[in-house]
């Protein structure tokens, strides 16, 4: 006997379901029908009811359909693979970071709560407001790419605030490390990286930025810098002027390779034995905002949506003659 027979068998003997629990469950379908069945005669009652039943299988069957997440984790990145280098290496050590919690990788999607995405993110990330935010975003683009398959229901870390940082404003460069750096970049072993640090100094450019630029984001006839949103760390485009290029030679700008590890000997050569991160960037607004008193146009070269930001993390007082030097400094 085969297992639909057997389950017939038992449930006709009453092994499952009594007479009276049939009863009452059939009686419960055709109160949840309702009007439908008005006018119906017995047999197409009993077609109606087949069609319940079937369907009511499938949407249980599709509600109980799910992948564990780390399936889940690892699709949800593949299925992002036009995204930059740079932000899969992000996805993949915030994924890595989750799974290293003995039993997660296991937990089905569909079963997992805001109390479970909370946990998680507090073990792999509470030690720094910054990286929980990060991986905030990546569990909930996991949980988004869930619902888009249909292997859960909703999102449940849209349930977990996003923790707010305090960050502290970063003191501008002074015009002896400016000097400095400029100098260090004329020696013959740097002089490849002279116009990465000008933009970095006089356009705000980040030095992620600045790596990725090729030849013809710069525009000559108009001295104009192009960022482009491939370029861009946040995505979006922007236009800077080459302020202080006067005598420059397109030959002069170009972007070398290891960039990174040129930069960082650029630093330790001119002395600097600690670097804050976006040095360069903090100064050139700061200077700006002390020398030419025009936010909008700061805040349209820095590429931020409004002078929210600009205000709270960038600005720091500069005295007047500081400004003065930072931008008649030779070039």
């Amino acid at each position: 006997m085969d297992t639909k027979e057997q389950t017939k068998t038992g449930l006709l003997a009453g092994e499952v379901l009594r007479r009276q629990d049939a009863q009452r469950l059939i009686l419960e379908g055709l109160e949840q029908i309702g009007a439908r069945l008005d006018g119906l005669p017995r047999r197409e009652v009993i077609i109606l009811m087949r069609q319940v039943i079937t369907w009511g299988v499938e949407a249980l069957e599709k509600r109980e359909y799910t992948k564990n997440f780390r399936e889940v984790g690892w699709e949800s990145i593949e299925a992002r693979a036009h995204c930059r280098a740079a932000t899969r290496r992000d996805l993949r050590y915030c994924l890595r970071k989750m799974l290293k919690q003995e039993g997660v990788g296991e937990l089905p999607l569909r079963s997992m709560s805001t109390v479970d995405c909370r946990r998680i993110l507090q073990e792999a990330f509470g030690h720094s407001s910054s990286l929980y935010i990060k991986g905030r975003a990546v569990l909930s683009s996991i949980f988004s790419y869930g619902v888009k398959q249909e292997l859960c229901d909703s999102n449940p870390v849209s349930r977990i605030d996003v923790p707010k940082i305090h960050e502290a404003k970063k003191a501008p460069l002074s015009p002896q490390d400016v000097e400095r750096l400029k100098a260090t970049a004329e020696q013959p072993e740097h002089r490849a990286m002279r116009f990465s640090l000008h933009l970095m100094l006089y356009g705000g450019v980040r030095p992620t930025e600045v790596s990725r630029l090729q030849k013809n984001d710069i525009n000559w006839e108009t001295r104009q810098l192009i960022i482009r949103p491939a370029t861009s760390k946040t995505g979006g485009g922007r236009v800077i002027p080459l302020r202080k290029m006067e005598e420059w030679q397109p030959e002069d700008c170009c972007i070398p390779r290891n960039w990174k590890k040129r930069w960082r000997k650029l630093r330790e050569d001119a002395g600097f034995t600690s670097w804050v991160p976006d040095a360069c960037r903090h100064t050139f607004a700061s200077y700006h905002a002390a020398y030419y008193r025009n936010l909008p146009d700061l805040q349209f070269e820095m590429g931020h949506r409004d002078l929210s930001l600009l205000r709270s993390r960038y600005l720091m007082p500069v005295l007047k003659k500081d400004a003065e030097r930072f931008w008649h400094l030779h070039t």
